[in-house]
């Protein structure tokens, strides 16, 4: 099976050369705007393209405010700490997630606790959520969500739509509102997805888009924080850029701060990205639907978008039948030539993360011992 899938896969990109997971693609006006930049000088984090770059993205997403940053990482830091995520607080996330949501959580000094995720979303499940809350939470007298067991604050719930595919994101809410606790969307890996006709990124407190070169587009590097909230945006502008008191000439600042600011140069190559955007989602789709169309004929399941969602299909999912049928089919894919890779090790098997509080991670584990994905680059 594997060498027919490894021939579809190549002649799906017409090349029988190294077929990378997601390569960035270049087709408009990145050149132009680089060199505009370039001669404009103003290629660190003072310039026009930055500034534009923000208004392209909070037109695209719906949010109110987008503030740019240097990488995903880096936005996600700051849309938790905006929420009052802090020093001994704790966040509700999933397992199943790259290494920086958990990074971004340590950075604010807080934990991680881990629920399970759901196998209809792949993303964080609202009943291992409130199955958390019941056994665990309470709400004190000063209105915060605390931790039964650990004695520390529950300050925020952080999902992350995986591989591009919503979370279900109205019955998280729910149930954030029960307990007050801050929803923080992580959507790096979701520009272009809708939850119920409204793109990701918008229903919670704030949330973090990533434009790594991975990404379904990219600015080489660099991220944006979004935000309904005009208080946080203001402060979230504030301290990505040092938490400097405008100033002609001196140097005040009035708090502790971060250097985040995205470079003009990143910008500009953004800003080229986000006109090819629509097209390359319709390719998404289109090659989503080659692979589905071929799973169903050949016995291979993909995974497709959960209802009531439209999917910007960032990386496209085999679900294989196991452990053992999940490394053999990496390794005869990578073995030709044609890159694939399982999910992230789940976090609450890093020893870094040994002593985090979790729950029954069945799916989680479930899906880590099946999860295959595959090439999916816009260019085609």
């Amino acid at each position: 099976m594997y060498k027919n899938f490894v021939q579809f896969v190549q002649n799906l990109y017409g090349t029988t050369d190294f077929i990378p997971l997601h390569a960035p693609h270049f087709q408009g006006n990145e050149k132009k705007y680089l060199i505009e930049t370039i001669d404009s000088t103003f290629v660190s984090s003072v310039g026009g393209f930055v500034d534009k770059f923000e208004r392209s993205v909070e037109d695209y997403t719906g949010a109110k405010h987008a503030i740019a940053t240097v990488n995903g990482t880096a936005a996600l830091h700051i849309a938790l700490k905006l929420v009052g995520v802090e020093n001994d607080s704790e966040v509700i996330t999933q397992s199943l997630t790259f290494v920086a949501t958990c990074n971004a959580i340590r950075y604010c000094g807080a934990t991680p606790v881990f629920v399970d995720v759901d196998k209809m979303t792949l993303g964080l499940s609202a009943k291992s959520i409130e199955g958390f809350l019941e056994e665990y939470a309470e709400i004190r007298n000063d209105g915060k969500c605390w931790n039964k067991s650990s004695n520390k604050k529950i300050t925020a719930c952080l999902p992350m739509h995986t591989f591009g595919f919503p979370a279900d994101l109205d019955a998280i809410k729910r149930i954030c509102n029960k307990y007050s606790i801050a929803l923080v969307e992580d959507a790096a890996e979701s520009l272009g997805s809708q939850y119920k006709n409204k793109h990701t990124g918008i229903f919670g407190k704030t949330a973090a888009i990533s434009f790594n070169g991975n990404k379904i587009i990219t600015s080489g590097g660099g991220g944006m924080i979004l935000t309904n909230n005009d208080e946080l945006a203001k402060h979230a502008k504030h301290i990505t850029t040092t938490a400097k008191i405008p100033h002609k000439w001196d140097f005040e600042h009035d708090e502790v701060a971060y250097n985040y600011r995205l470079p003009n140069l990143n910008a500009a190559l953004g800003i080229a990205q986000m006109e090819s955007l629509p097209e390359y989602l319709k390719n998404k789709r289109k090659i989503a639907h080659a692979y589905q169309h071929w799973g169903e004929q050949n016995g291979l399941v993909f995974f497709n978008e959960p209802e009531n969602t439209h999917a910007n299909y960032w990386l496209n999912t085999v679900l294989t039948e196991n452990r053992e049928q999940r490394d053999e089919m990496l390794q005869q894919t990578n073995a030709m030539n044609v890159m694939t890779r399982p999910a992230w090790k789940p976090m609450h098997q890093l020893k870094i993360n040994k002593n985090c509080q979790a729950t029954s991670l069945t799916n989680t584990e479930f899906l880590f011992d099946r999860i295959v994905n595959v090439p999916s680059s816009v260019g085609v």
